[in-house]
């Protein structure tokens, strides 16, 4: 089983200049990549018969050709790694199975996060050893130490990032994993803005330490965009400036592991104590198209969910089971089965008709009623065999 071990580097300042310009020139590349392969689409949609498909060998094959001299003085794997991801990115585009499909975007050098992948990494005594480019001499390049032990002895593709000043590397590597014992139990997830109900209670997914975090997120925005509005382009190159984006990146993070602990403990749990797991195949990016309630749905993180329960029930051999995405676990009566339809539907307001909440679920035909999310799990669990 492939695992990823991402780990905090210790760079000094040689280094930093140096993954710095391969940080930029793997953003060059994809934004070069991309446009090259958008031109080769746009052509061949005019005329197919004489301007064939784009693909990675033949976008990589233009850039190559097209190489300015500076580009050789960087490190070649660069360019054909950020093209393959391109590729890979265009044929997400047309999957949305995927977590991240949708059209690929241009990279912009202003976004918290950059990074270059690497497939001739080596480890050596237990430091990261990247390829070195021809222009820097071997007395200007050195292995990175890391401030964890390293799980592997050797890796395929290394991906460096930088976030918040600090460099990061993820380093995939194989590991034997042992099916779980069999608990002959099942279970069903609802997911929720907010929070996620499940057959033996709840778990928030936005607690209170979040909310505060988000408040403070929202007042160093504001700090910034006042910055900005006074001082034009000239405040992105300010000392105060400078301070309050850290802030703000800061806290962003912390955010993002205080939600991914709690996804990882939750989904473990999940998968520890049942044989089967019952989840709805949402259309989160269509869905968050309506507006309505988008921010948290976001924030809620429905498709980060799912993807570490899917690969989770891969490794421990569970059954994850995938509601239809037109299923009505919502309007539908877990103990008769009747299904609401019409102005008899349960809304973000309720239901006006009959008066009842939108977190309640009053059957018109036998008379049960239930909380809405817990009716919805019960639903959810009659799929499961």
């Amino acid at each position: 089983m492939i695992k990823t071990q991402v780990v905090k580097l210790k760079v000094n300042k040689t280094m930093q200049k140096h993954l710095d310009a391969l940080c930029d020139y793997r953003r060059y590349c994809w934004n070069k990549g991309l446009e090259t392969w958008q031109l080769m689409y746009e052509a061949h949609t005019l005329n197919k018969k004489d301007n064939p498909s784009p693909n990675e060998r033949r976008v990589r094959d233009e850039l190559v050709a097209n190489k300015a001299d500076w580009q050789y003085d960087l490190s070649a794997r660069c360019l054909q790694l950020a093209v393959k991801d391109v590729a890979n990115a265009w044929k997400n585009f047309f999957n949305k199975s995927q977590s991240d499909w949708g059209i690929p975007s241009f990279k912009s050098k202003k976004a918290p996060r950059q990074g270059f992948k690497s497939d001739r990494a080596k480890i050596v005594n237990g430091k990261l050893r990247l390829d070195r480019p021809r222009s820097i001499s071997k007395e200007s390049w050195f292995d990175l130490k890391s401030y964890e032990a390293l799980k592997m002895d050797e890796v395929k593709v290394v991906s460096i990032f930088k976030e918040k000043g600090s460099y990061y590397a993820a380093l995939p590597y194989e590991e034997d994993i042992s099916a779980k014992a069999k608990t002959h139990q099942k279970t069903a997830v609802d997911v929720n803005v907010g929070h996620f109900n499940y057959t033996e209670g709840q778990i928030k997914v936005l607690p209170v330490k979040l909310q505060k975090l988000y408040k403070r997120i929202k007042h160093y925005q504001r700090v910034l965009a006042r910055k900005r509005e006074v001082n034009g382009k000239l405040a992105t190159k300010s000392n105060n400036y400078f301070v309050v984006r850290i802030k703000l990146q800061r806290d962003y993070r912390k955010i993002a592991n205080i939600q991914n602990d709690l996804l990882q403990k939750f989904t473990t749990n999940l998968v520890d104590d049942y044989d089967q797991i019952v989840i709805e195949d949402l259309a989160v990016k269509e869905m968050m198209m309506t507006h309505v309630a988008s921010k948290g749905m976001q924030r809620s993180l429905f498709s980060k969910f799912r993807q570490i329960l899917t690969y989770k029930c891969d490794w421990y051999s569970k059954e994850l089971i995938l509601a239809d995405k037109t299923y009505p676990s919502t309007q539908r009566c877990a103990e008769c089965g009747y299904v609401k339809k019409g102005d008899e539907k349960i809304t973000l307001q309720g239901n006006k008709k009959h008066g009842t909440k939108h977190n309640e679920y009053v059957c018109y035909e036998c008379g049960y009623s239930n909380d809405r999310d817990e009716n919805a799990v019960l639903n959810l669990l009659a799929l499961a065999k």
